[in-house]
């Protein structure tokens, strides 16, 4: 047991790097806007552009430090439960972005494959068991066919204000508009412009976070979007301000070379950015860090403390979305979902935190 442990988090290293396995050595919503259309027959993969109905299978993961099993704290964070997600149907993985309803359980993520995924999340007590009423559609163009056949893929970035998503597209650095009130995921997509240095952004190191700024808040109407690495002179990683009073470009003191997966922002004011980094020495590792929402602005570079950090010793994978919810109880819950990259050696994990720092 330990040595194959062991095996598939070397080749998880592989993965996160970008190689193949051939390469290596020896080989949701806070409303439901309108009404679902009728839940058609599974096919393995996408042959209509309605929503189909998907099984999804979840396997419970009782700890999160595989080293000591009793460990609950980590950091400013004390971990609730976790899922790993399986599914028959083929084009389930590539979990980039995830939002949640008000009460957690709701749900809608993206795929790197321009996938949208909706359903709800299954609890006892506090803990997540499973995931039901799950469905996938393509992501529309402006067009009504699938956005992949523009060759818009990397879908990796999600942000919800009312009945409106956006979208960021990573490898073309575009930022697309869904307007869920004009048939929910078979709205069709408009393109946000954006500024010159957000379209010149790298090549798969695009757009990687987008938080929309609610009322009441600095920055409110503004759409924050970050990428995971473009860097500025300094070697900081860049963002942008797009639409609000105050639009422009800014940065994130990049530390320890990691870089940008998500970011989700609290009723506090706080913005939570999550980060990851690998190195053929050290692996993988995932970390969150605090700022505050009011330092950000045109020409600003903001920094803050690190509330959060894991590795390959737990229960982690390629984490590339985070979003949070408060319970009855006042509990604020961190959610994190990983992106298997369709890889049979990476997995859908869906863990839980609760924030207690």
């Amino acid at each position: 047991m330990r040595s194959n442990h062991l095996s598939r988090r070397r080749l998880l290293k592989y993965a996160a790097a970008g190689l193949s396995v051939a390469a290596m050595p020896g080989a949701a919503l806070a409303q439901t806007p309108v009404q679902r259309p009728p839940k058609p027959a599974v096919p393995d993969e996408f042959s209509v552009t309605a929503p189909v109905s998907i099984e999804v299978n979840a396997r419970p993961l009782p700890s999160f430090d595989t080293r000591d099993r009793s460990r609950g704290r980590f950091g400013e964070l004390e971990y609730r439960s976790g899922l790993i997600l399986t599914s028959r149907f083929r084009g389930f993985g590539g979990l980039s972005g995830l939002r949640l309803d008000a009460k957690g359980e709701r749900f809608i993520a993206i795929s790197d494959k321009g996938s949208w995924f909706t359903g709800r999340i299954v609890y006892k007590g506090r803990e997540m068991t499973g995931l039901d009423d799950v469905e996938a559609s393509p992501m529309l163009g402006p067009d009504g066919k699938p956005i992949t056949s523009r060759g818009w893929f990397d879908t990796e970035a999600l942000a919800l204000d009312g009945s409106l998503a956006y979208v960021g597209i990573e490898r073309v650095n575009q930022v697309l508009r869904f307007d869920f009130a004009k048939g929910f995921t078979r709205a069709l997509a408009e393109v946000v412009p954006l500024p010159p240095a957000a379209r010149k952004l790298p090549y798969n190191k695009g757009i990687e976070a987008l938080v929309m700024v609610p009322k009441n808040l600095p920055l409110a109407g503004t759409l924050i979007a970050i990428s995971e690495r473009g860097l500025d002179a300094q070697g900081n990683i860049l963002g942008f301000l797009i639409g609000g009073r105050s639009p422009g470009q800014f940065s994130i003191r990049r530390t320890d070379n990691f870089d940008i997966s998500d970011a989700v922002l609290l009723p506090s004011g706080t913005l939570l950015i999550l980060e990851r980094k690998f190195s053929w020495i050290g692996g993988v590792g995932i970390r969150i860090r605090r700022v505050a929402v009011a330092s950000i602005a045109p020409g600003a570079v903001i920094d803050g403390p690190s509330i959060f950090e894991a590795d390959l010793g737990n229960e982690i994978d390629n984490m590339e979305g985070i979003d949070a919810h408060v319970t009855p109880e006042g509990d604020t819950v961190l959610t994190l979902v990983s992106d298997d990259n369709f890889s049979l050696i990476q997995r859908n994990l869906l863990l839980q935190f609760t924030l207690v720092g």
